[in-house]
């Protein structure tokens, strides 16, 4: 059977501190309060540096046994690289402790910015690189360099599928090479919403759909109407009918919209 998980991108706000969580909870404990009221959340410390495996094994440590994380690559890959000559970085990311979530592994998103336009070669090439088994991501991170010497985590506890999504900002891949090339290795092209701030790409490229809804009228502020949820929740089932695994996350995390809107979309889906 399909499955759907709704969550938020990242935990960690201090607006979200005695409005969504309550007040005296420590922040210690916010994953866990988090955790308990969607059924999946993006890791998004990993876009900005390397974490460390003792940290991964915490967060899955902290959250009920049929949560999962998506995790999101580095920005050093994406965004300082793009895309060029990463072998090595990728391969210090997936060393850097990412296997440590164990069964809570789930998709690797990688946001390009918004100023990359599409390459079809580069992006070959990097598409070729990217594992699609927990045990080919352990023998990419074997491959780390210096940097991780001594805080590496290059063994998986089982060989488990690794999925992975694209999000591209640049009009230019609205080619059609770019879906047909995301086809061919089976990775998901992000569906964002961004209050018109970037060009929208709607359409299926796996076996599974990965939304990221930034906000409805304001970037990463914005809230969901109740209809907009209507909607969404829609688009959804639709894709459930179809034989396809959804993962929604909100990022619209400014004004505290992201963590009622992701239990608004889930109880619609999801009820009681």
């Amino acid at each position: 059977m399909a499955q759907v998980r709704v969550g938020t991108s990242g935990w960690r706000y201090p607006p979200w501190r005695r409005t969504f969580y309550p007040e005296g909870l420590p922040q210690r404990r916010e994953l866990e309060y988090l955790s308990r009221r969607v059924r999946s959340i993006e890791i998004n410390g990993s876009f900005y540096s390397l974490q460390r495996p003792e940290s991964y094994r915490a967060w899955a440590a902290e959250t009920p046994d049929d949560f999962v994380f998506a995790v999101k690559g580095p920005r050093f890959v994406t965004h300082l690289k793009q895309l060029r000559d990463v072998a090595v970085p990728m391969a210090n990311f997936f060393a850097s402790g990412v296997l440590g979530l164990g069964p809570k592994l789930g998709p690797v998103l990688w946001q390009l910015p918004p100023r990359m336009r599409f390459d079809a070669a580069r992006i070959e090439v990097f598409l070729a690189l990217l594992p699609h088994t927990t045990a080919g991501a352990a023998a990419l991170a074997e491959g780390h360099d210096e940097r991780l010497d001594g805080r590496a985590l290059t063994t998986t506890d089982a060989d488990r599928p690794l999925r992975h999504a694209l999000e591209v900002r640049h009009e230019s891949f609205r080619d059609p090479a770019v879906p047909a090339l995301l086809r061919e290795h089976g990775v998901a092209l992000v569906l964002a919403d961004s209050a018109g701030t970037w060009p929208v790409f709607d359409e299926v490229t796996a076996d599974h759909v990965y939304v990221r809804l930034h906000g409805q009228d304001e970037l990463y502020a914005g809230g969901y109407t109740p209809e907009a949820l209507d909607a969404w929740a829609g688009r959804v089932r639709g894709w459930l009918a179809a034989g396809l695994d959804v993962a929604v996350y909100f990022d619209n995390d400014a004004k505290v919209h992201a963590p009622y809107d992701a239990i608004a979309l889930a109880g619609r889906l999801i009820p009681g």
